[in-house]
């Protein structure tokens, strides 16, 4: 693409004849150069969405109106569609239609008239309560594993407590329900839900407190990101879930409360098991107990059986005890025949040695022995003298003897 030639004010001048193509190029960038990125507030009308995805719509108020564009590419960054009426603030800039010689804004960013306001008190307010520690982790209460009895904070025509109660009857009927109704959009909205959370935390029925409504603008959940409905939220002693509005959505409500769902839905899938889930937690306690007792059982019988082998009739236990008996006994002859034979040999060996030992069978082989007068029994002849009288005894018989002479 050409680009555009800026002329001077001289050329403008000296210039005879300028085509329309160049009039409305050179308008448009007197227009882009003289109006940067700007604010510019007003009330739409006569919107177009066009099968491009772009946007046409003008913006007037009492006086007067402008033409508007905003592309796909910007208009796609918009969680939200304006329509016929609303009031809202847009970032542009200035240009030129040069095809048609149309003065628009093209628009790059789009939101609801005030929301800058509110923007501004909302992280206002957020930054104080954190400051003061109500967003800490450390005081979040967890939610009870398996609730008793749960609280709805909401009004009860809201389409969220139909989501809720829904859900809940879906995933565990068996748990009743306590609604606080109040409003939940609306002037003094915010006081009415601060008091329905306080109701619930002073009558202290319920394990857990959702609190919840549908999705909607800011303006429609502002009463959420009330400090009064903060307070409370933070003063309650049970578990709170905040289910306000959709996963874009956040509020004061979302950041003070113990946990944060996405949707009022999400909310009743938090505080609720699911029946099938609490069926199989028990169907596999079932079976592990099953798998436990028949292991024991398994054991109990084994021992069982051990102890059945071991366990003899009285009287094979008498049989028993009779065998032993006679190995017994058998074993005490065969110890004691031994020890016999033993004792039998040793006195044999003994009675040789003694007979070996006996004087008289020495003397039997023609010795014998000389006594003195006292019967002592005389082993030298220095024992002796000349004339002593001594007994002889031979290995039969003795005989009496006077020494007559001695000899070394």
């Amino acid at each position: 693409m050409t680009e555009p030639t800026l002329y001077t004010d001289k050329q403008i001048r000296t210039t005879k004849i300028l085509t329309v193509s160049e009039l409305n190029r050179l308008a448009n960038q007197v227009l882009t150069q003289s109006f940067p990125l700007f604010w510019v507030s007003g009330e739409v009308s006569n919107l177009t969405r066009a099968a491009s995805g772009h946007w046409y719509f003008s913006l007037k108020d009492a006086g007067a109106q402008v033409r508007c564009v905003m592309f796909k590419g910007r208009n796609s960054y918009l969680d939200w569609v304006p329509k016929e009426g609303d009031k809202v603030e847009a970032r542009c800039t200035v240009t030129l239609y040069e095809a048609r010689g149309d003065f628009q804004l093209t628009i790059e960013f789009l939101q609801r008239a005030g929301l800058g306001v509110l923007f501004e008190a909302f992280e206002k307010l957020k930054a104080k309560l954190q400051s003061e520690g109500l967003f800490d982790a450390a005081i979040k209460k967890p939610l009870p594993a398996h609730p008793k009895q749960i609280g709805i904070v909401t009004s009860p025509d809201a389409a969220a407590l139909r989501d809720v109660l829904t859900t809940l009857k879906r995933r565990m009927p068996s748990i009743p329900v306590i609604i606080y109704p109040t409003p939940v959009q609306g002037k003094g909205a915010a006081v009415l839900i601060a008091d329905a959370i306080q109701l619930a935390n002073e009558r202290a029925e319920c394990d857990v407190l959702i609190i919840c409504r549908g999705g909607g603008s800011i303006e429609d959940l502002w009463q959420f990101n009330e400090e009064i409905v903060a307070r409370a939220i933070a003063e309650c002693t049970m578990p709170t879930v905040s289910g306000v509005g959709h996963e874009t959505d956040f509020t004061i409500c979302d950041f003070v409360a113990d946990i944060r769902a996405a949707t009022p839905t999400a909310a009743a899938e938090l505080v609720t098991p699911t029946r099938e889930n609490r069926l199989n937690a028990v169907k596999q306690l079932s079976q592990q107990l099953t798998r436990t007792l028949q292991y024991q059982l398994n054991q109990r019988s084994q021992a069982l059986d051990y102890m059945a082998r071991r366990l003899i009739s009285p009287l094979q236990q008498i049989e028993q005890q009779k065998t032993q008996l006679t190995q017994i006994t058998y074993r005490l002859n065969a110890a004691i025949n031994q020890q016999l034979q033993s004792k039998q040999h040793n006195v044999l060996r003994l009675s040789q040695n003694l007979t070996h030992l006996n004087p008289q069978a020495v003397l039997t082989r023609g010795y014998a022995f000389v006594q003195n007068k006292s019967g002592a029994i005389i082993a030298s002849s220095q024992q002796l003298q000349s004339g002593d009288a001594v007994t002889l005894t031979f290995g039969i018989g003795a005989a009496e003897a006077t020494i007559d002479k001695t000899s070394p």
